[in-house]
């Protein structure tokens, strides 16, 4: 079968399923099949495919069809310009947390941050820790690692099937992370490192458990999505473990809803936080000091 007929038929019947991406899904699935890139496949659309390659198209985008995520399909997705292992026992990375990096970027940079002074700096090799909670296939902690590689971080997970993953991915970029089974802030109290200038990363679950997701969001794991009846839960359990760390973590940046995030503010600010910044779905609060 030509390329052109193919790419057609899945484009056909994933439009049919609704799924509204159904040419672009199409010409990743393939992309992938074949090793040729997005520009290739649309020039040489007479090109003729394996009968192996037709039929394992076939196959993904039958699974494509019932909504299952494109990146389990794929086993891999995109955060912040990298590639990550995921799975069913991960959350698919999403763009909207990828402003968690940005604000982390920009906390750490101002002058004005109680991270950012002489002495509490996040390339500082001996002082600073970065500690992301809840890392699932771990592109927050890896992407942060990255970007400040004489950091020291700390990933927390309490399901170690995500753990696993999440180590598969920093053995794939080359990142050195302290990865910890726990809940939560638990795990803190027993690792090796000097708790100092202490950076919380949080993107717990947080949709409330009544509310209606859609159907791709079916497949992902629903212990990592639902956070209580107002999908605040490990939220108010994150702040007031707070209250053990010691020293107390200087800022913690926090994925949820915007509709939640006046709620959120006051649990912060019971637990002695103040919200610094907050862009979309993220919110920066720092210790009030």
């Amino acid at each position: 079968m030509k390329t052109k007929e193919l790419l057609s038929r899945a484009t056909k019947s994933l439009k049919q399923a609704g799924i509204a991406t159904a040419h672009l899904d199409s010409l990743v699935l393939l992309e992938d099949l074949t090793g040729k890139g997005r520009s290739w496949l649309l020039a040489h659309q007479e090109h003729k495919l394996d009968e192996a390659i037709v039929k394992k198209l076939d196959k993904q985008v039958a699974r494509r069809g019932k909504h299952e995520p494109l990146a389990y399909i794929r086993g891999k997705s995109e955060f912040y310009g990298r590639e990550f292992k995921v799975n069913t026992h991960t959350l698919q990375p999403r763009p909207e947390t990828e402003t968690m990096i940005d604000l982390l970027k920009q906390l750490v940079a101002s002058p004005q941050s109680p991270v950012s002074s002489e002495k509490k700096q996040v390339n500082n090799k001996s002082t600073d820790i970065i500690v992301d909670i809840g890392t699932g296939s771990g592109c927050i902690a890896i992407s942060a690692k990255i970007l400040f590689p004489d950091a020291k971080v700390v990933a927390i997970d309490i399901d170690k099937k995500c753990l696993t993953t999440a180590k598969q991915n920093a053995k794939l970029h080359n990142a050195s992370i302290d990865f910890q089974y726990g809940n939560l802030l638990e795990p803190l109290s027993s690792i090796k490192h000097r708790l100092s200038n202490i950076i919380i990363m949080a993107n717990l679950p947080y949709v409330p458990e009544n509310h209606t997701i859609n159907k791709a969001a079916t497949y992902e794991p629903e212990h990592a999505i639902f956070g209580g009846t107002d999908g605040l839960k490990y939220y108010r359990e994150l702040f007031e473990q707070t209250k053990n760390i010691k020293p107390r973590p200087l800022a913690i940046l926090t994925e949820a809803l915007p509709p939640q995030h006046t709620k959120l503010e006051t649990i912060a600010k019971q637990s002695g936080y103040q919200l610094s910044q907050q862009q979309d779905f993220i919110q920066v609060f720092t210790l009030q000091i």
